[in-house]
């Protein structure tokens, strides 16, 4: 298993069913973890589906705005400090390539109203006005047969658009990924702290490459889909499981990193 040698720990962690509640979106069975890491000044780098609006409260609600933030599964990260703003250009051109391959199987937030998302997500109103202001993806679901979906998938990729399965939503985008903003995030953190060793915790499709990335990956079990296959770096300890589900085993693999690997940030 891949040694810290005394680098800075960094944490990226995915959300919805991992550091937060899969059906209450709640973090509080991390929160013991999450308190030992602020002690320790590591840096959390929250890495979601979810938009700029909607990480931005939840980033000042754990005190992270000292630290970047991974935004729409990569498309986007949000900087130290940094308010969201409204610049929305590169979403609606997606809608329009979207909406021109003629795919009506293919239903996504913007066809949705804000009580839908509410209701296929459930979050609160004022959540789900959040999780439709988008920059960059998005999200939905294919209504039709897998045979359709393939052709579906295929005339987005000669687009350029690529596409992303989470733990509830399918995501389009032009681009991006969970993986290639950890390292964006991992070049940035090292010219400010030096040499970091990098954690990546999440439980679904999306999440495997971040995983894979990692100096260490955490798989949580999320038990409301079908999570995450075995993957080849389980077998040298690079990658390992959670027993617990989402923010109690994330709480659990948390205080054992720090138990194992000390305050290496003080």
């Amino acid at each position: 298993m891949t040694s810290t040698s005394g680098k800075k720990l960094v944490i990226f962690t995915d959300l919805d069913g991992t550091l937060l509640d899969h059906d209450t979106y709640s973090y509080k069975a991390a929160m013991p973890a999450i308190e030992r890491l602020r002690q320790q000044s590591i840096p959390l780098i929250l890495t979601s589906s979810k938009t700029a609006a909607e990480i931005e409260p939840l980033r000042e609600q754990l005190q992270l705005s000292a630290f970047p933030a991974i935004v729409e599964n990569g498309a986007g990260i949000l900087s130290q400090f940094e308010e969201p703003a409204s610049n929305d250009a590169e979403y609606q051109a997606l809608l329009i390539e979207i909406k021109r391959l003629g795919y009506d199987q293919w239903q996504g937030f913007a066809d949705w109203s804000v009580e839908e998302v509410s209701k296929l997500t459930g979050l609160s109103k004022t959540g789900a006005e959040l999780a439709k202001n988008r920059w960059y993806s998005e999200p939905g679901k294919w209504l039709g047969s897998q045979a359709d979906f393939n052709n579906f998938i295929s005339a987005l990729d000669k687009k350029g658009i690529a596409a992303n399965q989470g733990g509830r939503f399918w995501a389009l985008s032009y681009g991006g990924s969970k993986e290639l903003a950890l390292d964006k995030v991992k070049n940035l953190l090292t010219s400010q702290l030096g040499p970091v060793f990098t954690i990546a915790l999440g439980d679904g499709a999306n999440d495997i490459g971040m995983i894979r990335k990692a100096d260490m990956g955490i798989v949580i079990p999320n038990p409301h889909h079908e999570g995450i296959r075995s993957l080849p770096e389980e077998k040298n300890g690079n990658v390992r499981r959670a027993v617990s589900v989402g923010p109690v085993g994330w709480n659990e693999e948390i205080l054992k990193v720090l138990d194992r690997h000390g305050s290496t940030n003080g």
